[in-house]
């Protein structure tokens, strides 16, 4: 059973510690916030013992893994110094995304765990069910047929007005994610941004990508629409087939070229994913396992690595926008 610790009490603390609390492979032993009230109460809460600095929790608590759940600016901004003090002692890491809203630190952070053999894993969840699962797999037995484009969209509600790219960095993380996921590697961008007229930030985005296979792909992502309707989905297209994967979970329907039958698949009553929430519960008992299999940290899925490179997406798309050119992204080392 691992040794696990939380860092940072807030509405995500929450979730990944209930995960860990319920998950057989896992032992809730420590919860660290700056705020003493918060810590106190998580870990009245979770069974657990409070800390209110992350060093004395980690000189004081043998762990194996922490779950860095701060915030901070555009949701990342202080992830950096808890992942690093993490690394530097030796304990595997599974962060929020962004991994942070600095680029020049977000790749500082997956250098660090890629040269200390450390595990790091970004909580990438949109892409852990089983239904992206069944679509990943109808791409690799090449049931599509040579890959052609990809359409993604991701909107919901947040009046989060805090920074002029908080949209950008703090959700299409997971937007980008879910591209790579089936897609690979992008290359290229071009973006195009919109405030909504009751905003301060850019709360509309269209985004162009090609990948390093040659496809081609858009992104359209908004903080302006709603999650009352379909918020998500994302269509893959080849020479034999296409798919759409709707709603992260609830219907995945490929269209055969050739046939005038589809194939659905729909999320389960029993047994499938009871709601949004679960994909939480799927991502970590994935990190767990791996963790716990000793699989080498390299290969882990919705690792520091895959992360770094949605957002390296995310950062040229930005680039994009301000200069009015198409720009390339950087390749991620190793």
């Amino acid at each position: 059973m691992l040794k696990v610790g939380v860092i940072g009490t807030g509405h995500i603390g929450r979730i990944h510690s209930t995960v860990y609390r319920g998950d057989p492979l896992a032992q809730l032993v420590a919860v660290c916030d700056v705020i003493r009230d918060k810590a106190d109460a998580f870990a009245q809460q979770f069974g657990a013992r409070a800390y209110y600095s992350v060093e004395e929790m980690l000189k004081n608590e043998p762990l194996d893994l922490v779950s860095v759940t701060t915030a901070g600016p555009e949701n990342g901004g202080h992830h950096y110094e808890p992942v690093m003090q993490a690394l530097a002692a030796g304990v595997g890491v599974l962060c929020e995304k962004p991994l942070s809203n600095d680029i020049a630190l977000a790749r500082e952070m997956v250098q660090t765990a890629r040269e200390k053999g450390r595990y790091f894993g970004v909580n990438l969840n949109h892409r852990f069910v089983p239904l992206a699962a069944r679509a990943k797999g109808w791409v690799e037995e090449g049931r599509l047929g040579e890959l052609c484009f990809a359409n993604m969209a991701l909107w919901i509600a947040n009046r989060n007005d805090s920074a002029p790219y908080f949209h950008l960095r703090a959700l299409h993380p997971h937007s980008i994610d879910v591209m790579r996921y089936f897609c690979g590697d992008v290359v290229r961008v071009q973006a195009f941004f919109k405030k909504a007229s009751h905003r301060q930030i850019w709360s509309n985005a269209s985004i162009n990508l090609q990948f390093a296979n040659g496809m081609v792909g858009h992104l359209t992502g908004s903080y302006d629409m709603t999650t009352r309707h379909p918020f998500e989905r994302c269509e893959v297209a080849g020479t034999a087939a296409r798919f759409v994967l709707e709603n992260v979970y609830e219907r995945l329907t490929l269209y055969p070229h050739d046939s005038d039958e589809t194939i659905v698949v729909s999320n389960s009553i029993m047994g499938g994913t009871a709601s949004f929430q679960e994909t939480f519960k799927n991502r970590i008992h994935r990190f767990l396992e791996q963790v716990e299999a000793r699989v080498p940290p390299a290969e882990i899925d919705g690792s520091g690595r895959e992360a770094l490179a949605a957002q390296e997406v995310i950062e040229a798309a930005i680039r994009s926008f301000e200069s009015g050119q198409v720009v390339e992204v950087p390749a991620i080392a190793g």
